[in-house]
């Protein structure tokens, strides 16, 4: 058996630990990339492999890398979407796919949930008023919001989705999703109540985006979907920034709308250093770090390890990916 990483040779240590190298070492002979992820450089780590490890900056396997490795039989990526490695040319040897989007999706939904306390708290502004000398006593004025009995948005119901939607089962809330390809019943045991867009937006007091790029979320928050928030409400975007239309949030809340708007993407990436929205104070702008952190990435090279070891013994692998999923998934 051998497992070849075809990350470059700076991603492999911030990924996979000594630890979880040694675990991959019993399973057969590993090989590490010394060097770039060139498609000539990936050929010679991939030859004769039977497992590949990708991750970012990794391209497309194509024909001509997988003919260098005729016993390859799993591709494990070692990141979130597939679809920078994927190609038709994999699905039609019969070779199987996971990605480690389930860990990085708990790390993405521990951000949303931050952002749902720091913002439902009012800490942003009165921080910024704190720094300023002041020290707002009425509690009128403080605009401060716990996590109890309000009606929170989740627009997603995939690994992060799913998993900040757990995270608020600790907290009285109601709790709506809109998810097309989750069932009123699937929602239900998750601690949710389905329900079109329209409703949740209406409804909600927060809402959190954890949906996928794909044509149908493209600018689902627009002009007309963001006039059926509430005024006061927050909106969460750690998913996707081609979900929202940047233009339009921001003469939305331009006009006094929203209580605040954390944002973790954009399109493109990064934005304009003119961007209109970054001279709103109420948007809370972070550099895409939602579901990456100096420690995080490690737990993405532990589940790796895992799923190897599931599809080694013939077990599931819960995060594997078929080509049928791909439309459907960012």
């Amino acid at each position: 058996m051998l497992i070849a990483l075809l990350q470059n040779a700076e991603t492999i240590p911030a990924i996979f630990s000594q630890k979880v190298l040694d675990k991959l070492e019993t399973f057969g002979e590993v090989r590490l990339n010394d060097g770039d992820d060139s498609d000539e450089q990936v050929k010679k780590v991939i030859k004769d492999a039977d497992i590949a490890i990708t991750s970012w900056g990794n391209g497309l396997l194509t024909r001509d890398i997988l003919d260098e490795a005729p016993r390859l039989k799993l591709v494990a990526h070692a990141a979130g979407s597939v679809k920078p490695v994927v190609t038709d040319d994999i699905w039609a040897r019969g070779i199987r796919v996971f990605s480690s989007a389930k860990p990085l999706g708990h790390g993405v939904a521990d951000t949303a949930l931050g952002f749902t306390i720091s913002a439902l708290k009012n800490f942003y502004m009165l921080s910024v008023d704190c720094h300023n000398g002041g020290w707002i006593i009425e509690s009128e004025e403080k605009n401060v919001t716990d996590l109890f009995d309000i009606t929170i948005g989740v627009i997603g119901a995939g690994w992060a989705g799913s998993h900040y939607i757990s995270l608020l089962r600790n907290f009285y809330a109601e709790i709506l999703l809109y998810d097309p390809y989750v069932t009123k019943e699937k929602a239900a045991r998750m601690g949710a109540c389905k329900v079109e867009l329209e409703e949740l937006l209406r409804r909600s007091d927060l809402v959190s985006i954890h949906a996928p790029s794909i044509p149908e979320t493209d600018n689902m928050i627009n002009a007309g979907t963001l006039k059926l928030m509430k005024k006061d409400a927050v909106l969460i975007n750690t998913a996707r920034g081609s979900i929202i239309n940047e233009a339009d949030l921001y003469e939305h809340m331009a006009k006094g709308n929203l209580k605040y708007a954390c944002l973790d993407v954009f399109k493109p990436e990064p934005p304009a250093p003119d961007h209109p929205l970054r001279s709103l104070p109420n948007v809370i702008i972070t550099p895409h770090i939602a579901g990456l952190s100096d420690n995080g990435r490690r737990r993405i090279g532990l589940h790796v390890a895992n799923e190897i070891e599931n599809f080694l013994n013939g077990k599931p692998m819960e995060t594997e990916v078929t080509q049928e999923m791909l439309n459907k998934m960012a």
